[in-house]
């Protein structure tokens, strides 16, 4: 008898995502990438080449879900603000060559572009770096986003306000965004570079 999970992809773990996610647990994080966010960044880490870059590393848990899709001939880079916590986040990461953690704000990070695949996970990018990501991802790359709470209205709405981020990469011309829900609570943007 098949016994069913609450959940729309297999409970199992990548090694590495189990490994980031214990750092995460000993270090007091709680708001770490979430799998089903993960899930989405491993299959669209599958689909390109090049250099994918992760803004803002916390304990490597979204970097993790990058390199357990990402295919041969995929280098990917994050930067951590913390200098501890990179040098632990480096130290998991030891083994693997196509991982490089860089000790230092996420801004470090945008002269190593053009990125196929770029995500913004620390906040003060999200809330301010649009036009400097739109310079740095290649036409074609994707730029996601996460920590969304669904919205079905527009304009898109968030504890009783406009969401003006979320408006914003929306409307963005550069980019063709959608909101996604991967779970019931959450929704993350995926933006396409035109």
């Amino acid at each position: 008898m098949c016994k069913s999970h609450r959940v729309s992809a297999p409970p199992e773990l990548p090694p590495l995502v189990s490994a980031a996610l214990s750092l995460s647990g000993r270090r007091g994080f709680v708001s770490s990438t979430r799998n089903e966010t993960g899930r989405l960044l491993a299959t669209l880490a599958a689909s390109k080449n090049g250099l994918l870059g992760e803004l803002g590393t916390g304990c490597g848990v979204g970097s993790a879900w990058l390199r357990s899709g990402a295919g041969e001939g995929t280098n990917i880079v994050t930067a951590e603000s913390d200098p501890q916590l990179a040098q632990a986040v480096g130290e998991l990461f030891a083994a693997d060559e196509r991982i490089e953690v860089v000790s230092a704000d996420w801004t470090a990070l945008i002269e190593r572009g053009p990125f196929a695949l770029l995500f913004v996970d620390a906040r003060e990018a999200k809330l301010s770096a649009r036009d400097v990501i739109a310079d740095v991802v290649e036409p074609g790359g994707f730029v996601v986003l996460d920590d969304f709470t669904p919205s079905a209205v527009w304009p898109p709405m968030y504890e009783g306000r406009v969401d003006t981020l979320r408006q914003e990469w929306l409307m963005d011309q550069r980019f063709t965004t959608v909101e996604v829900m991967v779970a019931p609570d959450a929704a993350v943007l995926l933006a396409t570079r035109r």
